[in-house]
């Protein structure tokens, strides 16, 4: 579980968004920062039990995204992201690929599972696997271990077909995703409880055929 000073820390900077303020507090930054990474460290141990391709060597480090900001061509110039990312994919290849996510922010965290908005050659692998192997994949998204918590994302999508893919085709919605990954909300009292690491990996459970899929779409 997580302590509720780490998540009043989030909060804080989303209040406080500013260098001055960041580095008075440096050391409460620190101190939410271990504690994020002691959930993850018990979370790829888990986790690894149940997907043979994460590995528990795995470095916590590498799987808690930066709270630092890259600005350079954002409008939104607030140098701290408000929020605590945490990634986990096959053999550690970071975000370029099928994983799971968790994301610690004061009334917004979230699960997810799949692949975020993945670049133009695996985008045409995976509609070419999801056109050729559509039972499979509306077995995964219709199971109901699946639907009872998550829900596959729609808001990223073309607004015409493919090129190649015919606009008639029954299941050009699917098609027509640019992203593939579904979420589901974890209220912040799920943080304080001692049963969160079995909580999230029980999720990521859920989620699995998901990912797995996307994975053999990119033969990974």
């Amino acid at each position: 579980m997580l302590k509720k000073e780490t998540l009043k820390f989030i909060k804080d900077v989303a209040n406080h968004n500013n260098r001055e303020w960041f580095a008075e507090n440096k050391t409460r930054y620190e101190e939410a920062k271990q504690d994020a990474l002691n959930l993850v460290s018990a979370l790829i141990t888990e986790l690894s039990k149940a997907d043979p391709l994460i590995s528990a060597e795995t470095d916590a480090k590498k799987s808690l995204m930066r709270i630092y900001r890259d600005v350079r061509f954002s409008k939104n110039k607030d140098p701290y992201k408000n929020n605590f990312g945490i990634w986990f994919s096959a053999k550690n290849k970071g975000g370029n690929g099928p994983g799971y996510y968790l994301h610690i922010q004061p009334g917004k965290s979230f699960i997810a599972g799949g692949y975020w908005m993945p670049e133009a050659p695996h985008l045409k692998l995976i509609r070419e696997e999801i056109d050729y192997n559509i039972s499979e994949f509306k077995d995964i998204i219709n199971n109901e271990d699946f639907k009872s918590s998550f829900k596959l994302g729609t808001s990223n999508a073309l607004k015409n077909a493919p090129k190649g893919y015919d606009p008639a085709d029954p299941n050009i919605e699917f098609l027509k995703l640019k992203s593939f990954e579904a979420t589901m909300e974890l209220a912040d009292e799920e943080f304080f409880k001692p049963t969160l690491v079995n909580k999230l990996i029980s999720s990521f459970k859920a989620v699995q055929p998901l990912v797995v899929f996307l994975r053999n779409a990119l033969n990974q």
